[in-house]
């Protein structure tokens, strides 16, 4: 199968602490693939990387044959790279509608002067940019709120508005850091159908980093497992919950029950 994302001998260092030592990994296309590893063990770190927050000390990023060492985030977003966040970040002082579209904003290719004549190209490419937005709320059965602040919300309304606003990039690669987060095991059920179906309906290929177990057996067709910063098992999910490595890293949590 044709790879999307292609990971090669990475290592990351912060100052003397070594956070990742010599990473192999890579994404199929269509594919839903998990990262998974007890706290600390470096996936956010791995994540912050490929979406370009930080600059790998060693080892090479390849995105649809593209090596994205050093890329920005906002290149490597245009590469069709979407992503969210642990910690949801929305702009609480900017309407859920805003939040959609102001991720749009690098690839417009209006400059100040348009925007301060409000020349025929800024009006335009505005239009578009509200229309995507509007088409995505939509989807997403987020119209209703659409004037909202996301502060106002709730919890899990406001991780699909962060879902839709990394979708408002049509991505190819969607990674998703820990979706599950916080939410009740009724929501977290919700959760698994709602990530099938955005799989489905945009044909993404999705990486997610999850610690509730059910969504990741559930949902991936692989998974890597990481400790200390460094691969101690990579298979399906069976491979994975019967690898003595894993259930070591995990011993006493009850993760892979």
């Amino acid at each position: 199968m044709e790879k999307q994302l292609e990971i090669h001998r990475l290592t990351h260092r912060f100052g003397g602490l070594q956070a990742l030592t010599n990473i192999e990994l890579s994404l199929s296309k269509g594919t839903i693939s998990g990262l998974i590893g007890p706290n600390g063990a470096g996936k956010t770190t791995l994540f912050n990387i490929v979406s370009g927050f930080y600059v790998p000390s060693e080892g090479d990023i390849i995105i649809n044959g593209v090596r994205i060492n050093g890329l920005k985030p906002h290149g490597i977003a245009a590469l069709k790279v979407g992503r969210t966040f642990q910690n949801i970040r929305l702009w609480n002082d900017m309407t859920v509608l805003d939040n959609i579209m102001v991720s749009q904003y690098h690839r417009l290719g209006y400059n100040t002067a348009d925007v301060f004549f409000r020349t025929k190209r800024y009006r335009d490419r505005e239009a578009v940019l509200k229309k995507t937005a509007w088409e995505l709320l939509d989807i997403f059965k987020l119209t209703n709120i659409a004037a909202e602040f996301p502060k106002n919300i709730p919890y899990g309304t406001q991780r699909r508005v962060e879902i839709a606003r990394a979708l408002s990039l049509e991505p190819e690669l969607l990674m998703l850091d820990e979706p599950a987060a916080g939410f009740s095991t009724a929501d977290t059920i919700e959760l698994i159908e709602y990530i099938r179906w955005l799989h489905e309906r945009f044909n993404l290929t999705i990486w997610m980093i999850e610690h509730q177990m059910d969504v990741i057996m559930s949902l991936c067709e692989s998974i890597t497992v990481i400790d200390f910063g460094k691969e101690i098992a990579a298979g399906t999910p069976d491979e994975i919950k019967n690898n003595p490595d894993v259930i070591r890293a995990y011993l006493g949590n009850g993760d892979l029950e």
